[in-house]
This record gives structure tokens, sequence and C-alpha cells, in this order.
């Protein structure tokens, strides 16, 4: 958890996925996703995949229940979470409330 700690300490928005990879479909689409993300936002975001499988005692602390789960952190705050699919304009729009 302390590297957790770590990637959500940044004074830029943090934009994280929970996910599974046993959802290949799923999977693709939202890399493909935050990857547009990523292009349209630069350095004032930093993107960031968390396999739930490999990090249960983390997706217990967060009580995630849903694959995808987005949160986006800034300097260790949530600021905002949802779970489901979501498509690259409403995130971009989401985190450039935290620019």
């Amino acid at each position: 958890m302390s590297k957790f700690g770590e990637i959500v300490n940044s004074d830029i928005p943090v934009l994280i996925d929970f996910h599974a990879n046993w959802d290949e479909d799923s999977e693709q689409e939202v890399t493909t996703i935050l990857k547009q993300v990523a292009a349209a936002l630069g350095d004032k975001v930093r993107v960031v995949k968390i396999d739930i499988d490999k990090n249960e005692a983390l997706v217990t602390a967060l009580r995630i229940k849903a694959n995808p789960t987005f949160i986006i952190y800034k300097n260790s705050e949530m600021k905002w979470r949802q779970s489901g699919e979501q498509d690259a304009n409403t995130l971009i729009s989401l985190v450039e409330q935290y620019i």
C-alpha cells in the first residue's frame, strides 16, 4: 500500500483504472480509451492501471466492487470515482477539472 500512496501523492491528477485481465475484450477497449486520455492531456495527467486480481488488499481497502472502476486522485485525495465503462471524452473532461 505504501507504493499506492506514492502513486496518488501527486500535484497533477492521477487517473487510475482498476481492471481485471480476464475480461480481454473490455480490457482492450479500456486500454485504448486510456491511451486517448494520455495522448490528449500529455504530462498534465498520470494514467495508471491496477490489476484487481494482483492487488487484493488494495481492492478490499478501497472497496472496489466492479470492473472497471476509475478513480481520480490529486495530492493523495480522491476527487472522483465511477464504476463501469467511460468514454475518452468523459474521462478527459473529468481530469481537466483537477488540472
